[in-house]
C-alpha cells in the first residue's frame, strides 16, 4: 500500500535514482507471472535499500524472504568486495526467476540462496551480519526476531518490511487478524528494545530500522 498521494509518490520516485532496467524487467515479469506481486519492493523502496547498502558497504547481508529476488539485487549493489547476500526463501518454485535476474544484474555470484523454513535455518547461521532484512511471513516476525538480533553485529542494521501493514496497525484489531497483531507486537518490541536505536520510516508499506547498539 502507498500512503502518499499518487502525485507526491511519483514526484519522489522521479527525483530519486532511476530504477535499473533489469529491475524494471523483473518487476514486469513478477506482475505478469507470480502471485501477490505487491510483495515486490519496487522502485523507491528498492533504491532506499540500495542506498543503505552503499553507505554501509557490508560484507554480509541476511535477507529473510527473497520472493522474486528484487531486494537481493538492490542490496548486492552496495556490497564490499567479496561480500555476500545470504537470502532465505521457503518457495523453491521462485528459484528460476531469481536466478534469471540475478544473472542479468551481474550479481549471481554475490548471492547465496537457502531454500527452506527460516525457523529451521536461522538458528544454524553464524553471527556477524552487517544488515538483516526481514521480509517473510508476518505471523512469524516475532519468532524470527531474537535470532535476527543474535546474528546482527554491533552497529549493524535490522530492517523489517511491511510494518504499517496497509494501515491496519492503527485500526481496531480484528480478533482473527494474527498478522496485524504480530506486526504491532514487533513494532512495540523494537521501540522498547534497549539494544536498538530505531526509526520507523513510512516508505511504501513501512520499514522499521534498528541499529544495534
Amino acid at each position: 500500500m502507498e500512503f502518499l498521494p499518487e502525485e507526491i509518490a511519483q514526484y519522489a520516485a522521479s527525483h530519486s535514482e532511476a530504477e535499473p532496467h533489469v529491475l524494471q524487467m523483473l518487476s514486469r515479469e513478477t506482475y505478469q507471472r507470480v502471485l501477490m506481486p505487491r510483495m515486490l519492493s519496487g522502485h523507491l523502496q528498492g533504491r532506499t535499500l540500495s542506498l543503505f547498502s552503499r553507505m554501509m558497504q557490508p560484507n554480509r547481508i541476511l535477507e529473510v524472504g527473497a520472493y522474486t529476488g528484487y531486494s537481493a539485487i538492490c542490496f548486492a549493489e552496495g556490497l564490499a568486495l567479496g561480500g555476500v547476500v545470504d537470502t532465505l526463501e521457503v518457495n523453491d518454485e521462485l528459484n528460476s526467476i531469481q536466478d534469471k535476474y540475478w544473472e542479468l544484474a551481474g550479481v549471481r555470484e554475490k548471492i547465496n540462496r537457502m531454500n527452506g523454513s527460516a525457523l529451521d535455518i536461522l538458528p544454524t547461521l553464524t553471527p556477524g551480519y552487517d544488515i538483516i532484512f526481514l521480509d517473510a511471513d508476518k505471523r512469524n516476525y516475532i519468532n524470527y526476531y531474537e535470532d535476527c538480533v543474535r546474528l546482527l553485529r554491533q552497529g549493524g542494521m535490522l530492517m523489517v518490511d511491511n510494518v504499517l501493514w496497509s494501515g491496519k496497525v492503527v485500526e481496531d484489531l480484528r480478533p482473527n487478524d494474527v498478522d496485524t497483531k504480530v506486526i504491532k507486537e514487533l513494532n512495540a518490541k523494537m521501540q522498547s528494545d534497549p539494544r536498538f536505536f530505531n526509526v520507523l520510516l513510512p516508505i511504501r508499506d513501512g520499514i522499521h530500522i534498528g541499529m544495534k547498539l
